[in-house]
């Protein structure tokens, strides 16, 4: 389903379509079935779908990198923390010593996790690095 901006808030305008990883809605969570336990934290995390719905409403409002940015998070829900840690330290300046460091964590986003958005961000980023010099170690 496409979505637009008068879709927005989605939780508002359609929670039945807004759903957990189990599959249940928003509807579907209610108090009666938190308080018999029914309802886990996977019923409550945001989905790829959700995001990207997100990204759909903010390309129609002309928000394209706010988009992009949902498009982006999209792809890291189903990517472990670990592995969001490691590349995340990665990223802070001076702790990739190579554009090597970067360019194969873009590779395991990209050929492991099928995160084509987040792949490309870090590319551009290594790039950046690159002529900023910021591959030296500073800490």
């Amino acid at each position: 389903m496409s979505h637009q901006r008068s879709d927005y808030p989605l939780a508002e305008t359609q929670p039945q379509e807004v759903k957990g990883l189990r599959g249940k809605s928003l509807v579907d969570l209610t108090l009666e079935e938190v308080l018999s336990g029914d309802v886990t934290m996977e019923d409550l995390r945001i989905t790829p779908e959700a995001l990207q719905a997100q990204a759909e409403i903010a390309r129609d409002s002309g928000r394209s990198k706010l988009a992009s940015n949902f498009e982006r998070a999209a792809e890291l829900v189903s990517i472990p923390q670990e592995v969001i840690m490691e590349i995340y330290e990665l990223l802070r300046p001076g702790r990739a010593t190579s554009k090597k460091a970067l360019i194969d964590a873009a590779d395991l986003l990209r050929n492991e996790y099928s995160a084509p958005g987040m792949a490309a961000f870090i590319e551009e980023a290594a790039d950046a690095y690159e002529t900023r010099g910021l591959f030296k170690y500073r800490f």
